[in-house]
């Protein structure tokens, strides 16, 4: 069958109504995907296919053959690690707040635990301030091939490395014109951020959630990606920074196994905060002022990184800590949170922005 006759006949099955459509499985979903990735469809059945899928509700096979299908035309490699944490934030970005994720992986490398945090320029729905504006914010290479990036992981003094889709997935990135036309969200925004084209010995993804029913179909999904252990986060516009200011929860798997849940109380770890997050300025919004956006995130990140007190600091002690206790580098979130205290006081992390 060729690709145009396999296209054709999956449309035919899953755009017809409500009531009457049927589901794929996962082998068609996954050289269906394929073929989009491979520039073999054309952007009107390739839009039909994602807004089908969408409509009718996606099933767990489905969702498995798409990510499938991006991880079969991704550029992997293995990291020369024990352990290696992935960061897996939305990747359509913040529009309400300032994501302290961004100087996450530089922490936790400093805490001895090798760190990659993944993601693009701009994309629907939200089109918001992303990592990559950051990390070039930083005055960073955002652009590194993905055998760049693992050798920044490989690298005991650094030990984080960001890297973008258009990198390790240029068939991916290449929709992103085609998702931004078609507005609303599509299986992609669900599992791009559970692609992770680097893997440790034992690989972790820290991942976000908003809706109450998703952790069991993340881990369902980390499973599939080949990833060892899950944390979900119920975090700040769906990222991996819990609420400052009130109990969130946290809920940790190995495999598609729950191990732990856990409600997340700030005040336990000495964190006494007014608001959940850093708003953006006033002044400030991310149709007008991305590169101040960025410029502002990374001036009250080093700030942090440098020991200075607040809620960008404490922000950081909040996220390290958790993952720290779910990859068992410690045995409590307090014993984490005055490890993470006594790295960002020490200066150490900020020579690792590098």
């Amino acid at each position: 069958m060729t690709s145009t006759e396999l296209m054709k006949s999956i449309i035919q099955r899953i755009a017809t109504g409500p009531e009457l459509s049927k589901d794929l499985d996962f082998d068609e979903t996954k050289a269906g995907m394929q073929t989009i990735l491979r520039g073999e469809i054309d952007d009107v059945q390739s839009a039909i296919f994602f807004i089908a899928l969408r409509m009718k509700r996606e099933t767990e096979e489905e969702n498995k053959g798409v990510l499938a299908a991006i991880l079969a035309e991704s550029d992997k490699q293995q990291v020369n690690v024990d352990d290696l944490v992935d960061l897996g934030d939305p990747y359509s970005g913040y529009n309400r707040s300032i994501p302290i994720s961004s100087f996450l992986p530089v922490v936790l490398a400093e805490l001895g635990l090798p760190c990659v945090i993944h993601g693009l320029n701009s994309v629907s729905p939200k089109f918001g301030l992303t990592h990559r504006h950051i990390i070039q914010a930083m005055g960073l290479n955002a652009d590194l091939s993905t055998a760049e990036a693992k050798t920044r992981l490989e690298d005991g003094s650094i030990g984080w490395s960001y890297i973008d889709q258009a990198s390790y997935c240029k068939g991916l990135h290449n929709l992103v014109p085609l998702r931004d036309r078609i507005i609303k969200r599509t299986v992609i925004n669900t599992v791009e951020t559970l692609i992770t084209p680097l893997r440790g010995r034992k690989t972790h993804s820290i991942l976000g959630y908003v809706h109450k029913p998703y952790p069991p179909k993340y881990a369902a999904l980390v499973k599939e990606s080949g990833m060892e252990t899950a944390l979900l986060i119920r975090g700040v516009e769906g990222g991996v920074i819990p609420s400052l200011r009130q109990k969130g929860l946290m809920v940790s798997y190995e495999g598609i196994d729950e191990k732990d849940r856990v409600d997340i109380e700030p005040t336990s770890l000495g964190i006494e905060q007014d608001m959940r997050a850093i708003s953006f300025p006033a002044d400030m919004d991310v149709h007008n002022n991305i590169n101040e956006l960025a410029d502002y995130t990374v001036k009250l990140g080093k700030a942090a990184l440098s020991g200075e007190k607040g809620m960008f600091y404490d922000g950081l002690v909040l996220s390290a800590s958790l993952v720290l206790w779910h990859t068992k580098k410690v045995t409590s979130l307090l014993e984490a949170a005055d490890l993470v205290r006594s790295a960002l006081d020490s200066g150490k992390v900020l020579a690792r922005l590098k």
